[in-house]
């Protein structure tokens, strides 16, 4: 089900010189914000979940999800590069289910790090904020990866969808909406973040056990999806 092959021109295309400087820029901001925050503020366990739950969380992962996810395989759909891929005996489940390892590594490293360097700098871990915030980075990358390869596999327009998806639907809706929430990967990720730091300090709109369940199906159905939409993708020599 992996392919070291189709990994190592995966990475490359997402770590290529203009992914990379996009990729960097979300987290640069974050420490940024994280250390001028301290200065000014000092520790404070209240500020530091406002700066990782209402930027970290809440715009930093979901799009990283958003380039790692559909840079994945989007761009060698659009511009047709991805025939000669398809053209190898590597199974197409297998090109997905690699990709999404890609992605989901790429989008943990550039989201999850970040998050809890700039945990440790807000408050040094109090009240096991940083941890709590790291791990809602951790499971929420697996997610969002496998929504937005699954966009970059059904649509030329997967970063528009995604961007909508995250900045409008769990930013705006989510915000407005009580219900939006429950179908929010964000939310999801906060219960188990809930579950890890102190009493009342991280809340969700929805249970852990439920948002394990979405989590899981999400990731599974999304995967499983990506890899039927390619399976009728038809190379140009069999139209």
């Amino acid at each position: 089900m992996y392919n070291p092959t189709v990994a190592r021109l995966t990475y490359r295309a997402l770590l290529g010189r203009r992914r990379a400087a996009i990729l960097f820029v979300l987290p640069a901001l974050l420490l940024v914000i994280a250390l001028a925050v301290r200065v000014f503020a000092g520790a404070d366990d209240q500020v530091a979940t406002d700066v990782l739950g209402g930027f970290a969380i809440a715009t930093m992962v979901p799009l990283i999800g958003v380039i790692a996810g559909t840079g994945a395989i989007g761009p060698e759909i659009d511009d047709g590069s991805i025939v000669y891929l398809l053209a190898k005996p590597v199974k197409r489940p297998t090109i997905i289910f690699t990709k999404l390892i890609v992605a989901i590594a790429v989008t943990m490293v550039f989201s999850a790090l970040p998050t809890f360097v700039a945990g440790l700098i807000l408050n040094g871990n109090g009240q096991q904020i940083a941890v709590a915030y790291m791990i809602a980075a951790l499971v929420a990358s697996i997610a969002y990866s496998a929504l937005f390869l699954l966009l970059g596999t059904v649509s030329r327009h997967a970063v528009v969808l995604g961007l909508v998806y995250a900045l409008v639907w769990e930013a705006f809706f989510g915000s407005l909406v009580p219900g939006a929430r429950t179908l929010s990967v964000q939310q999801w990720s906060l219960a188990l973040a809930e579950k890890v730091a102190g009493q009342d300090v991280i809340t969700s709109d929805v249970g852990l056990p439920l948002a394990t369940v979405l989590l899981a199906a999400v990731t599974v159905l999304a995967t499983w999806y990506a890899g039927q939409k390619l399976r009728t993708l038809k190379l140009a020599g069999e139209e």
